[in-house]
């Protein structure tokens, strides 16, 4: 079973442990440092398997292994192995006064780091101290990339903007980048260059990626290697040829870095640019430098031309959706990707994925669609639909009509909207729990087809339940 962490920003385990409040001790597996830790979840269940996304710290204290037969730690730190869990974290006391050594060996054996978590400790505390750490760490990352992007833009600007903007990316990124002809020369680089192999892996890599450059615009193909331990990655370039990166490490962080570049070296690589082409250089300068977005929009794309905004959100960690557009953006931690379509291209459902959809726009109006794609998305998560489209003014209202045959949901959802969605309230006014009324209010959204969570929505389903007989 292949679990993949989620595409958050982690942590070392070892920061955890450096955390002198939580009191954690290693116990066995291997060194802290070399484990990412991408979230904590507890569980008291014998098999948590379908409980992980992988990547997790697991927590627990063993109430599921009071009297259990011999040999049942050695399957369950096979079970935790097999969820994914990076490490396992054991509460002493009130089950166990310390941690078994049988759970010891099992870890040990299968290289999870355990962790004696001591009774002192609470285990939403272990948890808010990881998140805290996630936190800050995505906080200096987004400072990181957000300080690269505004380097490239500058270096752009310099009398020799391609060896500086070659430069900038190596140094930013901490690794070795060189810009690759239609041709395969390799005329600019910057960083130290890696091994003869490693060199040769990345000339194959840049070679994968050449053929599919778009002239139009800057597009995001690329492909990955891992060779020696050394990352590489290939950007293909607008202009036929291709952005080589070798780093340390590979992060999000430095493919949104190399993103921003691949735009720049794209436009500076062309040999012959119009006017058009000079100008659209400028303003993608100008964008990164801070200017009006709107502005920028509408110089970029043309005045009269229309537009839609694709907003996709992934059920679970998976690449970002084909889109069919090379204007495509996947934010740091993969959880949305944006994309623009021209308004007489088809948007279809992508396996997946959920899509929120605006209305057409000008370039100019494009802040408003990406507002309208990004309630349509909730729409389509609220109604469990693959995709929605924003709905324009003059689509019918939602109508109440379909809970006719739901008296008990109908009776729920007027009282609810009466009490402007109080759980406590509505649950005190029908005399049950406030569990039972979500669930209804639940309900009700899935049978008819809206986002009660929309303000006008609720106002309309308000407005006709008040008035029906």
């Amino acid at each position: 079973m292949t679990v993949t962490a989620p595409p958050t920003q982690g942590v070392p385990l070892s920061a955890v442990l450096a955390r002198a409040d939580l009191g954690l001790r290693r116990l066995a597996g291997p060194d802290a440092a070399e484990v990412v830790v991408h979230g904590a979840n507890t569980s008291e269940l014998p098999d948590p398997v379908p409980y992980l996304l992988g990547g997790e710290l697991l927590l627990t204290a063993g109430v599921h292994a009071q009297g259990a037969p011999d040999g049942y730690f050695e399957e369950y730190g096979e079970r935790v192995a097999r969820g994914g869990a990076v490490a396992l974290g054991f509460g002493v006391t009130p089950v166990f006064d310390t941690v078994p050594p049988e759970l010891v060996a099992a870890c040990e054996r299968r290289g999870i780091p355990l962790l004696e978590v001591p009774p002192k400790t609470t285990f939403s505390g272990v948890a808010r101290a990881v998140w805290e750490l996630m936190a800050q760490a995505r906080n200096v990352e987004l400072r990181r990339v957000t300080e690269a992007q505004q380097a490239l833009a500058s270096a752009a600007a310099r009398p020799d903007p391609l060896p500086s903007v070659l430069r900038q990316l190596a140094q930013r990124i901490g690794g070795f980048a060189v810009v690759v002809t239609p041709d395969g020369e390799e005329p600019h680089h910057a960083g130290r260059r890696p091994a003869r192999a490693v060199g040769a892996a990345l000339a194959e890599l840049t070679a994968v990626v050449r053929p599919h450059a778009t002239h139009l615009f800057p597009t995001p193909s690329s492909a990955a290697d891992t060779v020696g331990g050394t990352h590489l990655s290939a950007y293909a370039l607008s202009t036929g040829g291709a952005l080589g990166l070798a780093t340390e490490s590979r992060s999000s962080g430095n493919h949104t870095i190399a993103g921003a570049a691949v735009v720049l070296l794209s436009l500076l690589t062309g040999e012959h640019r119009s006017a058009g082409d000079t100008r659209r250089a400028a303003t993608l300068v100008d964008l990164l430098l801070g200017a009006d977005r709107a502005e920028a929009a509408t110089e970029l794309l043309g005045a009269e031309t229309l537009w839609r905004v694709v907003h996709a959100r992934p059920l679970s960690p998976r690449p970002a959706p084909d889109l069919a557009s090379p204007l495509t953006a996947t934010s740091l931690d993969g959880s949305l990707t944006r994309a623009l379509v021209p308004s007489d291209q088809d948007v279809a459902p992508q396996s997946g994925h959920v899509l929120g959809v605006s209305a057409a726009a000008l370039p100019r109006d494009l802040p408003l669609a990406d507002a309208q794609a990004a309630r349509a998305l909730v729409h389509a998560r609220a109604t469990r639909a693959p995709l929605a489209h924003h709905r324009a003014d003059d689509t019918p209202a939602p109508s109440p009509v379909a809970l006719a045959e739901y008296p008990v949901l109908r009776e729920t959802l007027r009282t609810w909207l009466s009490l402007h969605g109080s759980w406590e309230g509505t649950a005190l006014a029908l005399g049950v729990h406030r569990n039972t009324v979500r669930q209804r209010v639940a309900r009700c959204a899935t049978v008819l087809g809206v986002d009660l969570d929309d303000a006008d929505v609720r106002m309309e389903l308000w407005f006709a339940l008040r008035h029906e007989p």
